[in-house]
């Protein structure tokens, strides 16, 4: 799916004031350190049955673009990833900033990012499933905040009392 949309934009950078976006950069090793760092939050704060973050190996997947946000000067601010589930449906995971970069506006700008994306490769939906405990509080402003409204599971999910299920029409 994102073959097309990585092919008008696989050089591209957009910037974000200091800041730009970027594809590509999975194997980077700051991008790692992120990832596992997102994966070991998640795991440690979310129960087993409403945990489904992925390695940084299971994001590495045709159906998965990965855009990372970096500063000025180089150094990692966020990372998300936008997980194709049908020609028009999309799924918002590894959405993660990091620790000195909280606060500063950057998942604003990876979900701006990521909304982009997803209408440049033809997508009409974004959706997203998040956890309810303090640690998502941000994330859950971000995303209501963004437009994105509760729904019921997609995607194969099942409810449970930790989850939040999120959707929105992009197009």
């Amino acid at each position: 799916m994102f073959h097309l949309a990585r092919s008008r934009a696989a050089a591209q950078q957009q910037a974000m004031g200091k800041r730009t976006t970027h594809e590509g950069e999975l194997s980077r090793d700051d991008v790692q350190a992120l990832l596992a760092q997102h994966f070991a939050e998640m795991r440690a704060d979310s129960p087993p049955d409403a945990c489904h973050v992925m390695t940084a190996e299971r994001l590495d997947d045709p159906a998965i673009l990965v855009l990372t946000l970096r500063e000025e000067n180089g150094t990692l601010a966020a990372v998300c990833a936008l997980r194709t589930l049908d020609d028009d449906h999309g799924e918002i995971k590894s959405m993660r900033a990091a620790d000195h970069a909280r606060g500063t506006g950057a998942g604003k700008v990876m979900l701006d990012a990521l909304i982009d994306r997803a209408k440049a490769a033809g997508m009409t939906r974004l959706s997203m499933e998040t956890g309810n405990s303090p640690l998502f509080a941000a994330a859950n402003r971000l995303y209501e905040g963004a437009g994105f409204t509760r729904c019921g599971p997609f995607a194969g999910y099942r409810p449970t009392p930790f989850t939040h299920f999120f959707t929105k029409r992009i197009a």
